[in-house]
């Protein structure tokens, strides 16, 4: 069965890696370490599509990125600067194309800002007239940032499963709410409510 045609293209200031088989795009200012947190990746066993700008092409209901020929199989980082990722890694490490499944957005830590403590916000970033499943991660000294998209791509695969940690965990946490006096812990009811009330 041939492929749909791309309906609608556009260029995004990113990075695409494949991590567990979901798309990930990173995004965020310049200087907040995409591409730092891109090699990491590479280096775990992840595989690079585009870094610095991802074309991307909308074909039907999907939302596919692509490097640019110019930049395909390359890298730029400050200190380092060109780096041919395909050479350094092995043809293993890069992929031509992938599907954009989750768009992950870096941060400079905020200490005034309030960030998501429980994933219950469910925010999306349209692309192409296309939501995609979006995670705000703040970027500090001290963070690993590689880790922190690996668990999120992981996340995001049980989510596209069917099963969602924080709705199910905010389960529990409203039951034991609801009755203070339950089979819980002593005191839990009050922990619960106070819990709750931070979603």
């Amino acid at each position: 069965m041939p492929e749909p045609e791309a309906t609608a293209d556009a260029s995004l200031h990113g990075v695409l890696v494949d991590v567990f088989g979901v798309g990930v795009l990173l995004l965020g200012e310049s200087g907040t370490g995409k591409s730092e947190c891109a090699l990491d990746l590479v280096s775990r066993g992840h595989r690079l599509v585009a870094d610095d700008v991802v074309e991307v092409k909308r074909m039907g209901d999907l939302l596919v990125g692509v490097s640019p020929d110019l930049t395909r199989y390359h890298m730029e980082l400050r200190g380092l600067g060109v780096l041919n990722i395909k050479d350094l890694y092995g043809v293993s490490s890069m992929r031509l194309s992938k599907r954009i499944e989750l768009v992950v957005q870096l941060e400079r830590w905020d200490p005034a800002k309030e960030y998501d403590r429980l994933g219950l916000r469910g925010e999306q970033f349209l692309i192409l007239g296309i939501d995609v499943p979006l995670a705000r991660m703040p970027v500090a000294p001290g963070r690993n940032i590689a880790l922190l998209v690996e668990v999120a791509a992981r996340n995001q695969l049980l989510r596209e499963g069917g099963y969602d940690a924080a709705r199910r965990f905010v389960e529990r946490v409203d039951k034991l709410a609801a009755d203070p006096r339950g089979s819980g812990p002593r005191g839990s009811g009050r922990k619960a409510r106070a819990l709750r009330g931070r979603a």
